[in-house]
């Protein structure tokens, strides 16, 4: 009897089985993160001291980057992995916002807040910094993602309310791009003077633009009404204070 058509069957069901296991420890913590986000995320900050207040949702939060850390990424598609990327970044700012709350920013004069390596997501073990240039940034080439990255600081986009996910991604970058280009903390435009007063993440970062013509051609192709082209550019200071729902 030909046992290898047998072997070949069941080594097919197991790595089925398993894909089907890992997506749906992968829906889990998604499912929490959502949660969490829906009740704890405004238009106007996280709400730190009502979600500190809450050790059900403390832990809730610590299940998700637990799973962050274990998650396998190697079988996921790329925008699966930019989507994770993303999400593991600002579900890890969360817990360690929430982990030095009350506090009036997360950054402290040395930077070590984004640059010490205490995380984990998908068994590298990293830091905010190396997880945004080393992996974001230079393996996926994509300057929408400083719209959906949020560092727990006023200055940055608004954290988005739903978690980010391969299928809706496109769609979700374009949304926050464009909140982002049209309000006054991405960009401050007065027309007397034909000032357009930049978020620093258009300095900063001004190479992730290129491929777009620019920052200035990138914000055009967004911004409902139209920057001139020799208008003079100047960069606003950042506001490192906690981005907190007043």
């Amino acid at each position: 009897m030909n046992l290898l058509p047998r072997v070949l069957c069941g080594a097919a069901l197991f790595l089925v089985t398993a894909a089907t296991s890992s997506a749906q420890k992968s829906d889990s913590w998604m499912d929490t993160y959502n949660r969490l986000l829906g009740k704890y995320v405004t238009a106007g900050g996280v709400k730190y001291a009502e979600w500190k207040g809450n050790a059900a949702d403390v832990q809730a939060l610590q299940t998700v980057v637990d799973a962050i850390a274990k998650e396998n990424v190697s079988a996921l598609e790329k925008k699966q992995q930019l989507a994770f990327y993303i999400n593991a970044y600002n579900a890890w700012i969360l817990h360690e916002a929430l982990a030095k709350y009350p506090t009036k920013s997360v950054k402290d004069a040395l930077f070590t807040f984004f640059t010490g390596r205490r995380l984990t997501v998908a068994g590298q073990q990293t830091s905010f910094n190396a997880l945004e240039k080393e992996t974001i940034r230079s393996k996926f080439g994509e300057p929408r993602v400083h719209f959906a990255l949020n560092c727990a600081s006023r200055s940055c986009p608004p954290l988005n309310r739903e978690a980010c996910s391969g299928d809706k991604l496109d769609g979700q970058f374009e949304k926050l791009a464009k909140g982002y280009v049209n309000s006054e903390r991405g960009v401050k435009y007065a027309a007397d003077s034909k000032t357009a007063d930049l978020s620093k993440i258009f300095d900063w970062y001004k190479d992730d633009f290129k491929s777009d013509g620019g920052a200035l051609a990138f914000i055009n192709k967004r911004r409902s009404s139209q920057i001139p082209a020799d208008a003079k550019i100047t960069y606003q200071e950042y506001d490192w204070g906690l981005n907190e729902a007043k």
